[in-house]
């Protein structure tokens, strides 16, 4: 059955996908972090709620801050491994657009790789709702970088899956925070890092993707087809134990109004 309240790929996909996500997707680097701990205030003392928090790889890295941390996960796959990987943090079923938390009940709200998948709108009012007076905003995403051929080549793979769906690099997301006036502007930093990835931690990230991983059975073997040809075959990945994939990662932050 599916959840209404978020997009198919998301409910089906993240589903499907969680053990592909947790072994394939990178974690984030110290110095974003760094960016969104201290711009946010994030530590000890500080009541923290994450978004979207899928399996727990941001959320495991902020609760080392020692603040009192909540996470919120509409996907029962996801969340049930979230439970597993971040045994002392609070999870919830919910989402950013009905958040089940009192009003000004939190410090801080974060959300990696998350927010392009809300109404931004919607979300914008329930969160500025939840944080208290002088509350911050943080978003966070890693990015693949590009520039290779192969890289490009994933990218036109997934994007024939993608449809009309969220994608965070085509920018609508923003477009619910030049309408709001709940929030002051966006502030943004750039971190660059690399993920090292066996021949199956490069399948896992690309079935990790919700759009190939909510995607039927002959379309999800048909990218495995063109993947492993890929891997075969480009003079910079085939033959390599070990591949090297160069991602950037965006943080965002704000501050409620």
């Amino acid at each position: 059955m599916s959840d209404e309240r978020i997009h198919f790929a998301a409910d089906h996909g993240y589903t499907r996908a969680v053990e592909h996500y947790r072994r394939g997707r990178p974690s984030y680097p110290d110095d974003a972090l760094g960016y969104l701990v201290d711009e946010l205030g994030i530590g000890v003392g500080r009541d923290v709620l994450e978004l979207g928090a899928g399996t727990g790889k941001f959320t495991e890295l902020i609760a080392l801050s020692g603040a009192a941390l909540t996470a919120i996960e509409p996907v029962a796959a996801m969340r049930e491994a979230l439970e597993r990987n971040c045994p002392t943090v609070t999870t919830l079923d919910g989402t950013a657009e009905a958040i089940p938390l009192d009003e000004e009940s939190v410090d801080v709200v974060v959300a990696a790789q998350s927010f392009h998948w809300f109404d931004g709108d919607h979300a914008l009012s329930e969160i500025h709702r939840v944080l208290r007076a002088g509350g911050m905003l943080g978003l966070i995403w890693n990015v693949r970088d590009a520039s290779t051929d192969w890289s490009e080549q994933l990218t036109a793979i997934f994007d024939r899956l993608s449809g009309d769906g969220p994608r965070y690099r085509d920018g609508v997301w923003r477009e619910a925070f030049e309408r709001t006036e709940l929030f002051g502007p966006l502030h943004h930093r750039v971190a660059y890092h690399v993920h090292h990835v066996t021949r199956e931690g490069f399948m896992d990230r690309v079935l990790s993707v919700s759009y190939v991983a909510s995607a039927s059975e002959d379309e999800r073997e048909r990218v495995i087809a063109e993947v492993n040809e890929m891997l075969d075959t480009d003079p910079d990945l085939a033959g390599h134990d070990e591949i090297v994939m160069p991602y950037r990662t965006d943080v965002f932050w704000c501050a409620r109004r």
